[in-house]
């Protein structure tokens, strides 16, 4: 089998996937670096799914090192999937081929096995596949349940805030000072944060983003707010 991604055998005779190759292959944007992290997030464990390599040895001069990461055959299966790309399933395919040759070459030194024991290994492979697949698919859920806005969605989550204060002070043709603006961002924030069920904007998930900014369209200040505000123009008035 022609070498797709690169691969090599560990110390206990497993093969392994070279983590980099493999981000190379896919073609992903993101920064070797931050998209592995990102990878295990979904519920990866160092030493039985993947295991780091040194990065001092075998360094091209003036270059980045060639392994940062040695994959179990099942992660990279999986975090193949998980880019739901043609490229994803194109190296998902070739380590399934992968696997299936080694098995090829291991029965060819067994001995034959009985229909029966056949069958019972087709089965508990199945099952195998099956549970791993349904983990796989739960963390993936869940992951995307819970990650956090993208640097984009953020940054239009704070520009919508600013919009609507200002939309507010010009509309009503208010003169407030820094005091009084910082009142009407305090309110909309505390209703903002309130609604996404976080403490700090910076906390908002990616499955609220589209409640944040329908709120941020319908804001309007408190009552509170808006009579703290006239008490401060009192104020500055006396």
């Amino acid at each position: 089998m022609n070498e797709l991604i690169k691969t090599f055998k560990k110390n206990d005779g497993t093969v392994a996937v070279d983590g980099r190759d493999l981000h190379d292959f896919l073609g992903v944007e993101t920064p070797y670096t931050q998209w592995f992290d990102r990878m295990i997030a979904y519920g990866f464990t160092e030493s039985v799914d993947f295991t780091g390599l040194s990065q001092k040895s075998e360094k091209p001069q003036g270059g980045r090192p060639t392994v940062d990461h040695a994959m179990t055959l099942d992660m990279a299966k999986e975090v193949s999937m998980i880019q739901r790309t043609p490229k994803g399933k194109q190296a998902r395919e070739y380590f399934i081929a992968m696997e299936k040759q080694a098995k090829r070459q291991a029965q060819q030194v067994v001995l034959p096995m009985t229909p029966e024991e056949k069958l019972l290994l087709v089965m508990e492979n199945a099952n195998r596949a099956n549970k791993r697949l349904t983990g796989v698919e739960e963390r993936m859920d869940d992951f995307e349940q819970n990650r956090r806005l993208e640097t984009g969605d953020y940054t239009t989550i704070s520009r919508g805030v600013s919009r609507a204060v200002n939309f507010y002070v010009r509309d009503r043709h208010l003169q407030l000072t820094k005091e009084q603006r910082s009142a009407l961002y305090k309110d909309i924030n505390g209703g903002l944060n309130q609604v996404c069920g976080v403490r700090a904007r910076i906390q908002i998930k990616a499955k609220d983003f589209d409640k944040a900014m329908k709120y941020i369209d319908d804001w309007r200040p408190s009552t509170a707010t808006k009579m703290l505000i006239q008490q401060m123009s009192l104020a500055l008035e006396a």
